[in-house]
């Protein structure tokens, strides 16, 4: 007779939660939307934070969820993790685990921007060949410019020129993830907004297709009258 350890009994629970609230239908939808439709329930985002609120912070359950490979339950484990019990190996092993671009956002947004690692991991995935490794790169800094209120203008100017450097990256994933992350340090304040959209005119200069989105894009935004007058 197998036997489950306590951990073990509350990911078999909560999985059989995300399965009653499975929805094939959504799981197309998605798919359209570019997201891997494989081990992929169709259970929404207000499902699972609705869950992950009800089971609060828990490390070993989380390990556990992740493991699964269950889409959704990946996306669960970075909403029930705790931040500082978050080791460089874990984000490592996560982040090359990565197959779909929401997992990828949703475990930047939600756990690995509020470790102590965030600007070293951006630092180093920024660097990686592995598209969605480098990607989480990019989605962490556009999420340290949303969320950490302690950084200064000088951490950021400093990553700008890695946004420029990696919007030679003609892959899709990588592309709107550096995109996001020039957008995101330009509604910071009034100094990164001027620093964001002159690293903006710099790469618009670039012989790339990618660059060029990714600039004009940013553009768009950086120098709009809505972007101005909130700054």
């Amino acid at each position: 007779m197998l036997y489950l350890n306590k951990t073990e009994a509350e990911c078999k629970k909560v999985l059989e939660e995300l399965r009653k609230n499975a929805d094939p239908k959504a799981v197309a939808g998605m798919a359209r939307f570019g997201i891997n439709p494989n081990k992929t329930l169709g259970a929404s985002i207000p499902v699972l934070r609705k869950m992950a609120k009800e089971i609060g912070k828990n490390h070993a359950l989380a390990d556990e969820l992740w493991n699964s490979g269950i889409h959704e339950a990946r996306i669960l484990a970075s909403m029930v993790d705790e931040p500082k019990k978050v080791s460089e190996k874990q984000m490592n092993e996560w982040a090359g685990e990565f197959d779909s671009w929401d997992v990828c956002d949703q475990v930047c947004m939600n756990l690995f921007s509020k470790t102590n690692f965030a600007y070293s991991k951006a630092m180093e995935w920024s660097k990686s060949e592995t598209e969605f490794v480098k990607r989480a790169a990019f989605a962490l800094i556009a999420c340290l410019a949303w969320q950490d209120k302690k950084m200064g203008d000088k951490d950021f100017e400093n990553l700008l020129s890695l946004i420029k450097k990696a919007s030679l990256d003609e892959r899709n994933f990588v592309k709107k993830a550096v995109n996001w992350a020039l957008r995101q340090i330009g509604k910071r304040n009034k100094n990164l907004n001027k620093k964001a959209i002159a690293c903006a005119k710099e790469i618009q200069k670039m012989d790339s297709k990618a660059a060029k989105w990714i600039a004009a894009d940013a553009l768009k935004e950086l120098e709009s009258e809505a972007v101005r007058k909130r700054l």
